[in-house]
């Protein structure tokens, strides 16, 4: 594998954010606040992935413009960013949290943008408030989702994370902790919104009304975690396409408010669990959302099983989402004159076009990890992907030789760090 300039460019990156860290560190200390008041910390991922599907390109988001396969055959930019996060203790009570994350953004750019940025106020030891942008609570590594050193995969299960590719939110969100029996109880509440811009100058999803409820309990080797959360979902880039359904009547109307993203409810339910011996470890997560749109009604779920042995973790995982109802008839085009027949047939293949995005896949993947230094992972993972037959998965930037269906085989390399 050759690591091309961009990589080379992610290394010194690493390397000058390292160093700042320890400068700040050192500065803050000798100002006497300590560290006590204020901490930093910095997190990353140089990785590059090689796509074997030359006609659209894989990604773990859908809120950027390209990946691996298409656009670049090894792509550096799928799973490579690089973040800092900082806290200040204000009062024994009150901390203000920043951070900071520097990836491929919508423009292809890499330009830095805050993912979290809020106050938390701590009522008691097991009671507390967060106020600003804080993390979007949806799966078992939601907290840690940008940094890979967190979990044994090169990344988390695409079949089950993109089903919310939102991370964050902008609101308020309230935690209670109880402790019956020697178990940790979490119990969390959020309240927000959030406007995520998407590529290829298609404007912004908008998320309004949000609110969820989670609950983790922790057990010795076991963690269990259960939510729920909803918001209202609009995509004004599909205004167009669902206007033009309209001018034919009842049958275009139906099929507009059956499928337009406008204000359209999209409810999330996740199960998931962990159990780590200290050898093994078992992770499963099952997850539903139904985005009463063109985004579609999925299910999606993955078992994932590791061994660590020393330092070296190999692992297995299968993961599959499948999508409900993603091709549609369209518009009935018996007894259309000619002209409008055949722009109601163009409408019907535009729709289906949409629908095939929703993603229906199975995944197996095998790789491994290794902690080859402190606060360094080496991580390796080849994906075996099936399609479904009338679906892209999760794969973006379709080209005109796609087809629906087929394999998508998949070789990764990622090095994660922490400060």
């Amino acid at each position: 594998m050759t690591i091309r300039a961009t990589g080379i460019a992610w290394i010194a990156l690493i390397a000058m954010t390292s160093g700042t860290v320890n400068v700040l560190a050192a500065d803050i200390a000798s100002s006497g606040f300590g560290l006590s008041a204020f901490s930093f910390n910095a997190f990353g991922t140089v990785g590059e992935v090689h796509s074997s599907q030359d006609q659209a390109d894989f990604s773990s988001s859908v809120f950027v413009p390209n990946g691996a396969g298409y656009t670049r055959s090894w792509s550096a930019e799928v799973d490579s960013l690089i973040g800092a996060q900082g806290s200040a203790r204000i009062t024994p009570a009150l901390t203000a949290v920043i951070q900071v994350i520097a990836e491929q953004n919508h423009n292809g750019s890499y330009a830095p943008h805050v993912e979290w940025a809020n106050l938390k106020y701590d009522f008691t030891s097991d009671i507390s408030v967060r106020v600003g942008r804080s993390v979007l609570s949806s799966f078992l590594y939601s907290d840690t989702r940008n940094v890979g050193y967190t979990y044994l995969w090169v990344r988390p299960p695409v079949e089950v994370y993109t089903l919310n590719p939102d991370s964050s939110s902008d609101g308020v969100d309230i935690s209670f902790r109880f402790h019956p029996g020697g178990m940790i109880d979490t119990v969390q509440g959020f309240l927000g919104q959030m406007d995520s811009s998407l590529p290829h100058n298609l404007g912004a999803s908008q998320a309004r009304n949000s609110w969820g409820v989670s609950n983790i309990a922790e057990y010795r080797p076991f963690a269990i975690r259960v939510a729920f959360q909803t918001t209202h979902l609009t995509i004004p880039s599909s205004d167009s396409l669902f206007s033009a359904f309209r001018q034919f009547g009842g049958q275009g109307n139906a099929i507009a408010e059956r499928y337009d993203a406008d204000r359209k409810p999209d409810a999330l339910e996740q199960v998931g669990a962990t159990y780590d011996s200290g050898h093994w470890l078992l992770i499963s997560e099952w997850c539903h959302v139904n985005a009463h749109s063109f985004i579609g009604d999925q299910t999606a779920w993955y078992a994932s099983a590791g061994y660590r042995i020393g330092k070296f973790t190999p692992y297995l995982t299968w993961s599959v989402v499948r999508a409900f109802g993603n091709t549609s008839p369209g518009l009935t085009l018996t007894g259309l004159p000619p002209a409008a027949a055949g722009f109601a047939a163009g409408l019907n293949g535009a729709l289906n076009s949409l629908l095939e995005s929703i993603a229906d896949q199975r995944n197996v993947s095998a790789g491994a990890r290794w902690d080859f230094a402190r606060n360094f992972d080496f991580k390796l993972q080849f994906d075996h992907i099936r399609l479904g037959a009338a679906s892209s998965g999760t794969l973006i930037n379709l080209q005109p030789g796609f087809t629906p269906g087929g394999t998508v085989n998949l070789f990764s390399a990622n090095v994660d760090f922490v400060f």
